[in-house]
């Protein structure tokens, strides 16, 4: 405890000291969790909603306006057979129009100037959670599409697949320029710590001379880099959390509307923790890799 309670005061006092210098190290490690914070708050968010669509996914099938009351029925048989549907209903041509103009307000006067109603009926499905996981509802969606009075099938799956794939490929991607930005804070870190050790040099030979033990010698520039990257992951913290709450106040309705009534969070608690021990790792590294020339 004695070696640790040296080395955070002499840290503290290196970080103190290193002036510009250390700032700069401070600045890079943000910029770093700058990045792999904005990476966890969309893909966790994108997660979370992405599982709520999920979990109310549905599918339609869209009549021929030639459809008979024997194909609509023959229809609705395959969908109640196959067990895949919580809960379905079906839509009539002038229900279709009239959910149109109520959801669509902007665009019912274009609804106004139809000569023919152009929406077609249809029979809604909600689907079993379970359904989805073992392939029924695939299953049952192309045996629909090619049943008599059917005129098309619109399957939320395919849309929920373009949108968990694009998430792993901005996860993989931020993780990848997260990953070198750290890097680069650590070498930083190492390059601000190595500038103080070599103004402490005197110091540390005396050390070395009395039989200093390697902890007190080298711990106080691990210090000072741990304590770089914990403020460098405060600050990016507080300047995500200044950035969400802007774009919630600007743009909070409209993104609820983009979302289909859905809304965005900042990150829980194990995230921010997360990146709180991230920059006092990298910073950390680069104390380390400092510390090594002293002792």
């Amino acid at each position: 405890m004695r070696a640790l309670a040296y080395s955070l005061r002499l840290g503290w006092a290196g970080v103190r000291r290193s002036g510009g210098s250390g700032a700069f190290a401070v600045l890079a490690i943000s910029l770093a969790m700058i990045v792999l914070g904005a990476l966890l708050l969309i893909t966790w968010n994108g997660e979370r909603l992405l599982a709520r669509w999920s979990s109310a996914a549905e599918f339609s099938v869209y009549l021929r306006d030639d459809a008979t009351s024997e194909e609509r029925g023959a229809i609705e048989a395959i969908i109640d057979q196959s067990g895949v549907g919580a809960a379905r209903e079906y839509v009539s041509k002038a229900e279709a129009l009239t959910r149109f103009r109520r959801e669509f307000t902007d665009l019912a006067a274009l609804a106004a100037n139809f000569n023919d109603n152009p929406f077609p009926a249809s029979v809604e499905v909600r689907l079993r959670p379970e359904a989805e996981a073992d392939g029924r509802a695939v299953a049952v969606v192309k045996r629909l599409g090619s049943a008599a009075g059917v005129a098309d099938v619109g399957y939320d799956s395919e849309w929920l697949g373009r949108v968990a794939g694009t998430l792993r490929t901005v996860r993989g991607a931020g993780l990848a320029l997260a990953l070198l930005m750290a890097v680069a804070a650590a070498v930083t870190v190492a390059t601000v710590v190595r500038l103080g050790l070599h103004a402490r040099r005197d110091e540390i030979e005396i050390m070395e001379l009395v039989g200093a033990p390697l902890a007190f010698i080298r711990g106080p520039f691990v210090a000072e880099g741990l304590l770089q990257g914990g403020i460098g992951a405060i600050v990016a913290l507080l300047l995500l959390g200044a950035a969400f709450a802007v774009t919630v106040a600007w743009w909070g309705t409209d993104i609820q509307a983009i979302l289909a009534g859905g809304s965005i969070e900042f990150l829980p608690l194990r995230f921010v923790g997360f990146l709180l021990v991230g920059g006092m790792i990298v910073g950390s590294a680069g104390g380390f890799a400092a510390a090594r020339h002293a002792g």
